[in-house]
């Protein structure tokens, strides 16, 4: 399986990603700034972990004793949950958290620590997400199970008519799926694609994953089952509530950026060539929304800025606003689309348009 192994024009709109490149260089320099984490980030990290591990804490404790509180809590949990994964781990995967390497690679298993798999991660979203963005076949995140539609090449079912009525259902079991069977089923494939180099290095990684998620499981459920005075059900019930928040929050956050009628498709010629050069590819897949709120981009680790984020992950994401002002007057300047929703209202209303859309249209068939 070689569908990650294509190659994108290097003499097309070129110009456009060496003046943004050096404009942004600029910008750091001009203002004295590093690239990487601040303060903000800081207060952002301890906060995230605090609204994640503090209820977990007073659950187990018998602080809190509640049935409904106790609910209340997991969902809490859930939010915290998906914080720590946008606004932690995202950043550290992608060596953007520090300029030194090992706070990096330790803050990156934070992602370990919430039940799914760094390094599983990093093959996922770093090298086929983010370099084949919405291109079937190789984006990991535009391939989802036969029961939802995120293409217009993929095949289309009957049932993906209502689609854009039960993917909201889907979404809120997403991170059920990681925590349970999604990270095996990737490694191994990963393995087929030649993206895991030998079958000894399979071994270690699926030795790895159940390893963290017997710690996960350890402290999130059989923790609470034998500590809290509750019933076992309850504690069950709210893990589940938890995890169906984070699945709904985190998977609204990233598709809104990508499955949007906004958005292109593009597919390789017979000779795997990408038509466009990378950077103009990220501009027209991926769009911004709700670029002028500054809470809402702070608690979603700054991934309303999903273009900036696309063209340069290298950066810390409390950098992405002011890299916004730059990527949008260069693109302009270059007759490049930029694409952005007003809020994320109208952003998740689009991507219903879109699955909508995709859920009736026909498969379209590469020559």
């Amino acid at each position: 399986m070689e569908t990650y192994k294509y190659k994108f024009s290097n003499n097309k709109d070129t110009d456009f990603i060496r003046t943004l490149r050096s404009r942004v260089n600029d910008y750091f320099k001009s203002n004295n700034k590093g690239m990487y984490s601040n303060a903000n980030m800081i207060i952002k990290t301890i906060f995230m972990f605090s609204l994640y591990f503090a209820p977990l804490v007073l659950m187990l404790t018998g602080v809190i004793s509640n049935p409904w509180l106790i609910i209340f809590m997991w969902i809490i949990m859930g939010f915290g949950k998906s914080g720590i994964g946008m606004g932690v781990m995202h950043d550290a995967n992608h060596g953007a958290y520090s300029r030194i390497g090992m706070i990096n690679k330790y803050l990156s298993y934070t992602m370990n620590l919430i039940g799914a798999n760094s390094a599983v991660w990093k093959i996922q979203h770093n090298v086929l997400h983010h370099i084949f963005t919405n291109i079937d076949g190789s984006d990991e995140d535009i391939l989802p199970p036969p029961i939802l539609r995120f293409s217009p090449y993929q095949k289309r079912y009957w049932f993906h008519r209502f689609q854009h009525i039960y993917v909201w259902f889907i979404y809120c079991i997403t991170t059920l799926n990681w925590v349970t069977s999604r990270n095996f089923v990737q490694v191994i494939k990963f393995r087929k694609m030649g993206l895991i180099k030998s079958n000894n290095q399979l071994m270690k990684d699926i030795f790895q994953i159940t390893l963290w998620k017997l710690v996960y499981y350890g402290y999130i459920l059989v923790l609470p089952i034998i500590l809290m005075p509750v019933s076992p059900w309850l504690v069950i019930a709210g893990f589940i509530a938890m995890h169906l928040t984070s699945g709904l929050t985190l998977s609204t956050i990233f598709q809104t950026a990508h499955v949007m009628p906004t958005t292109d498709y593009p597919m390789p010629n017979r000779e795997k060539h990408i038509d466009n050069n990378w950077a103009v590819h990220q501009m027209e897949t991926t769009t911004n929304y709700g670029p002028n709120s500054k809470v809402f981009s702070w608690l979603i680790g700054g991934l309303d800025h999903q273009v900036e984020h696309h063209l340069f992950s290298n950066i810390c994401h409390v950098h992405y606003r002011k890299l916004s002002e730059i990527a949008s007057e260069t693109a302009r300047e270059y007759n490049i689309r930029y694409n952005t929703q007003k809020n994320f209202l109208h952003a998740i209303w689009n991507h219903a348009k879109m699955m909508r859309q995709l859920g009736r249209m026909e498969q379209v068939v590469v020559s």
